[in-house]
């Protein structure tokens, strides 16, 4: 079992930076890591994910050149770096677990957190 509990979230305006925290409990290793967030009214998407070793990342279109994720495998903590942040990146944010290589795809994630919200206000 692995367990994941988000911290970072609050409100923001537009423009400005937020650096969201997961902290992961049990068994990790080798496990990928990914970002998901959820807009009301709208589907949970894919942000970003890293590898276990942190060598391959993935990031949604919509959030390249702007966000990064990074990890620590020391301490079990994945970051979400956002900067630049506009309004419609407002929403709920999931970290979420899975056993092997990276995937976009969130019926991969087996192990999902509670969530932080993030609001940008514009």
């Amino acid at each position: 079992q692995v367990q994941l509990v988000e911290s970072g979230g609050g409100l923001v305006q537009a423009g400005g930076s937020l650096r969201l925290s997961c902290a992961a409990s049990g068994r990790t290793f080798n496990y990928a890591m990914g970002w998901f967030r959820q807009a009301p009214g709208k589907e949970r998407e894919f942000v970003a994910a890293i590898s276990w070793s942190g060598g391959r990342t993935s990031y949604a279109d919509s959030v390249k050149g702007r966000f990064t994720i990074s990890r620590d495998n020391a301490k079990n903590l994945v970051y979400l770096q956002m900067n630049s942040l506009k309004a419609e990146d407002t929403g709920v944010y999931y970290c979420a677990a899975r056993e092997g290589t990276v995937e976009v795809l969130r019926t991969y994630y087996a192990y999902w957190g509670q969530g932080t919200q993030v609001t940008v206000s514009s």
